[in-house]
């Protein structure tokens, strides 16, 4: 994923005419209701067209809104001591195996046994302040139910080297995952641009609200009845980028609930999906480091399986 911004005011482009102002903000904005919409709506933070307008409104296609959204209120992220699996450390950065299940950082109903509150015991107060309290030393992330390599920072230095690295797309990040199916050709390019899904705004799907330019590389390495074994390499990092973009070409990932239309595969917990290379150039060292991880035992229990 690309760094983390602060943009607390997106302005966004109404896709089709005849939508109610609160019902698109709703479903423009993360974690946002309807009637959260409405609030911020009668509290004038909505401006259509560049004035205040009612919630009842309805849209016109090409109409610009722009949501001033509120900082949220922030609750107290406590340290916990919770075992992390660290691959390399120093005073500037430290990278983690991430474990299947577990949530970056804290959210909404979600403010304990995350990664943050382990990196806040084992780290003090070492972690870079960028992100705020929620999010310390997160640069990048990846999703609760994906195992792999996180690399985090432990300055704010660091945390703009490493956040400008992602953003020029140099820093190597290469996944695994079993796919259902199999691409045609052994390897090649999706290029699909991502954005927020229309219909739920939890979700990203190809050409969605205010679309991004997505690009993921993917290569077979082996096939089998009905599942192939894929490595996959970001060019880009948007949210679910692999998950949208295998679904996208008829491929969902094993195990995606979300994006994979299925309940359950094979007694998997969440897609079959590990961030499993990391490289990137230290901030202060200037020297590329490579960074692997073996596959976890719940891949390696589905791949005996099939």
């Amino acid at each position: 994923m690309d760094p983390f911004c602060n943009d607390r005011s997106p302005e966004l482009t109404a896709d089709s005419s005849g939508e109610r102002l609160d019902s698109f903000v709703a479903r423009s904005v993360e974690d946002i209701s309807r009637s959260a919409a409405q609030k911020l709506i009668e509290t004038g933070n909505v401006l259509v067209n560049g004035s205040v307008a009612a919630k009842a409104l309805k849209l016109r296609e090409g109409d610009s809104v722009r949501i001033e959204l509120p900082e949220p209120e922030v609750a107290d992220i406590l340290p916990e001591d919770i075992p992390l699996d660290i691959v390399y450390e120093d005073t500037d950065v430290i990278v983690v195996n991430k474990p299947k299940g577990m949530v970056v950082h804290p959210a909404a109903g979600n403010y304990t046994g995350t990664l943050v509150n382990a990196l806040m015991y084992h780290c003090g107060d070492s972690l870079s302040g960028i992100n705020g309290e929620i999010r310390p030393g997160i640069v990048h992330r990846i999703d609760k139910d994906t195992s792999g390599l996180l690399v985090v920072a432990k300055n704010d230095k660091a945390h703009i080297f490493l956040a400008e690295q992602l953003k020029a797309h140099s820093m190597k990040r290469e996944y695994m995952a079993v796919v259902r199916g199999g691409f045609k050709e052994d390897e090649g390019v999706i290029s699909a641009p991502l954005g927020r899904s229309p219909h739920d705004r939890k979700k990203q799907a190809v050409n969605g609200i205010n679309p991004r330019p997505a690009v993921t590389h993917y290569q077979v390495l082996e096939r089998f009845d009905k599942f192939s074994l894929c490595r996959f390499a970001l060019e880009t990092g948007r949210t679910h980028q692999i998950r949208v973009h295998c679904a996208y070409m008829g491929h969902p990932v094993a195990g995606d609930t979300v994006y994979g239309g299925e309940k359950n595969a094979c007694g998997l917990a969440g897609q079959c999906l590990h961030a499993k290379t990391l490289g990137l150039i230290h901030p202060v060292t200037g020297e590329f480091m490579d960074f692997d991880s073996p596959l976890p035992e719940y891949f390696h229990n589905f791949l005996k399986k099939l």
